[in-house]
């Protein structure tokens, strides 16, 4: 017979990476919404020729920023309960067993 090795399991190389671009992404999806806002209020204010309505589009994209950043919360969120459950349910045998032996620690039984 041969000895087969079986194959190590490597941490991934790349996953804190990606976790800093998904904070970091974050940040540029808040200035980009803002930035699309500006743009979308200039074309409005453009086709209207009417200057407050340059607001509707820089309000347009603070709505969207916060939006950006309500689901990126929840989603965090989400992790964080599905982590303390995990961990719950893993402390729970701990807690759960039943102590069947008297509590005399004398060595005779009662």
């Amino acid at each position: 017979m041969e000895n087969k090795k079986e194959p190590k399991e490597e941490k991934p190389r790349f996953k804190p990476v990606v976790e800093a671009a998904d904070d970091l992404s974050l940040g540029i999806s808040i200035v980009v919404a803002v930035l699309i806002g500006v743009g979308i209020g200039i074309g409005i204010k453009k086709a209207t020729g009417v200057a407050w309505t340059f607001w509707i589009g820089v309000v347009i994209g603070i709505a969207a920023a916060i939006l950006n950043v309500y689901k990126a919360y929840s989603k965090q969120y989400k992790e964080f309960e599905k982590l303390a459950k995990e961990r719950s349910e893993r402390m729970q045998p701990h807690f759960d067993k039943e102590d069947d032996e008297d509590d005399d620690f004398s060595g005779t039984k009662i």
